[in-house]
């Protein structure tokens, strides 16, 4: 089903008509997505404007914090010019990394701005920010500088942990990060730009080059108003750290990865995704939907396998499989899943048992083959999840899929933290609405309700989803374990 006001705002004449008219229809900016496999200069000619805080006793050394070093190659490297704030004298960080790679920074004096300006990104440092004081750092970068960021603009803030504070005040301070990365977003929505945070760990400052590179394209164009929290557990060695060098294009090559609920919607998306970026994508579904499925996997040239994840066998026939074809699997993507939506008082039991079963249980069945001693699943490897915002919000109807889908968020938390020693992360995706052939059947006012109800004022892709599944399943990824993504445009509802 075609989203009629998403095509109306494309239109300039019909946009002014329903101004002019003062209609109250909102007419949703159309998204600026990726296109084709991953780039190594995701940001090409981007101008990005640089902040941060720092206490005044640090003010000399600032240029030498570990975060500003890895922000001002990441910037560089992936193509943007970074235009930064606090004075005439740039950091020496950011000059090395930009004459390096060709993009020399420029200083972004606050009071003098250029006429005319456009950005199409900020990003603001804000992990030295220890007081209520110090969150006026904010109003000072983002005020002046907010009306010049482009349509689908990219805002990041970048922050710590508030659990890892050293006392009460500094975790408050930090904790505001949330709230006003959450507004931002929906401050900005409108013009189909977003804002997100990254919650960044000490010691794991080397790692936030793949999240910002993520947040800054447009690969994340239906993700706003998120943490992600960036951490170093999955290194035994912190020096590894220091080297990280992730590739970034065809990051997949030579990787295995499965798919279940492959044959459609999210699951097709994704399968294809992943083999753009050199994954071999061993495609699951059910035996009946051997019509669909087999020619997916027949374009992108991976494998089809026919299981249905509620036989008590599948597990041992999927990890047999993985095992004795492929030699292994690094990318696990538990895309399966149903619903059978009644009101607890007209639910019948095996209603709640089905969506139980294939929703929650069967995800965990195949883990525990697929993590087994002698189980496919490699070290390094990466396993990402379906959750849902009605897991975190509820939804009437739903009691069954809900509790199944926070389940997952529960699961993945406390997995994650087994598999550190493996170097396996474990996240979740959280989609909101999302164009599929289910939401396509839901009835014309609830659905128009599900696209408005969100920050960007619009409905998902398929792709969306694919987008944030295949940056987990990177190398560049390895940072991040333990998250819950949602994919949702900002929802009003569980966002």
């Amino acid at each position: 089903m075609n989203d009629i006001l998403l095509q109306l705002g494309q239109n300039p004449q019909a946009r002014r008509l329903v101004k002019t008219l003062g209609l109250p229809l909102p007419m949703p900016q159309e998204l600026r997505r990726a296109k084709g496999p991953m780039d190594e200069r995701p940001l090409h000619d981007y101008e990005i404007a640089v902040g941060g805080y720092a206490p005044a006793s640090d003010a000399a050394n600032d240029d030498e914090s570990p975060i500003i070093e890895t922000l001002a190659a990441s910037l560089a490297k992936a193509g943007a010019t970074a235009l930064v704030t606090g004075g005439v004298q740039l950091p020496p960080a950011f000059l090395n990394h930009g004459d390096a790679w060709g993009r020399p920074p420029r200083a972004l004096l606050l009071d003098a701005l250029p006429d005319a300006l456009k950005l199409d990104g900020m990003v603001f440092d804000a992990t030295q920010i220890v007081d209520a004081a110090g969150l006026r750092s904010l109003y000072d970068f983002f005020h002046p500088l907010i009306r010049s960021v482009r349509k689908c603009g990219r805002v990041v803030v970048l922050g710590r942990s508030p659990a890892e504070a050293r006392d009460s005040e500094a975790a408050a301070a930090q904790a505001a990060l949330e709230g006003f990365v959450r507004s931002l977003g929906k401050e900005l929505g409108k013009r189909g730009s977003t804002a997100n945070l990254l919650w960044v760990e000490a010691g794991a400052e080397a790692l936030i080059e793949g999240p910002l590179r993520y947040f800054l394209s447009n690969r994340s164009a239906f993700i706003s108003g998120q943490p992600l929290t960036v951490d170093a557990a999955t290194f035994a060695d912190p020096d590894a750290v220091e080297a990280f060098a992730p590739p970034w294009v065809r990051p997949l090559e030579g990787k295995v990865a499965l798919v279940t609920g492959a044959a459609r919607g999210i699951g097709k998306a994704t399968a294809k995704l992943l083999a753009d970026e050199g994954a071999h994508v061993v495609c699951l579904d059910r035996p009946a939907d051997d019509e669909l499925v087999t020619p997916v996997a027949r374009e992108i040239g991976g494998t089809p396998l026919l299981i249905d994840v509620t036989d008590p066998e599948a597990p041992e026939l999927i990890a047999k499989t993985l095992l004795d074809d492929h030699g292994g699997v690094d990318i696990v993507i538990h895309n399966a899943g149903i619903t059978r939506d009644k009101t607890l008082a007209r639910m019948k039991p095996e209603q709640w048992d089905l969506v139980v079963d294939i929703n929650l249980a069967a995800i965990i069945r195949i883990n525990d083959a697929l993590l087994a001693e002698d189980g496919p699943m490699l070290d390094d490897g990466r396993i990402i999840i379906l959750s849902s915002v009605a897991g975190i919000a509820g939804n009437v109807g739903q009691t069954n899929y809900a509790a199944t889908k926070s389940g997952v968020a529960g699961y993945v938390e406390v997995l994650a933290a087994e598999l550190e020693e493996r170097a396996v992360t474990v996240n979740a995706i959280a989609p909101g609405f999302i164009e599929t052939r289910l939401t396509a059947a839901i009835p014309v006012m609830i659905r128009e309700a599900g696209r408005r109800l969100s920050s960007l004022g619009q409905g998902g892709l398929p792709r969306d989803i694919g987008d944030a599944i295949t940056f987990l399943s990177t190398p560049g990824a390895q940072g991040l374990s333990g998250n819950i993504l949602r994919v949702c445009g900002q929802a009003l509802i569980g966002a």
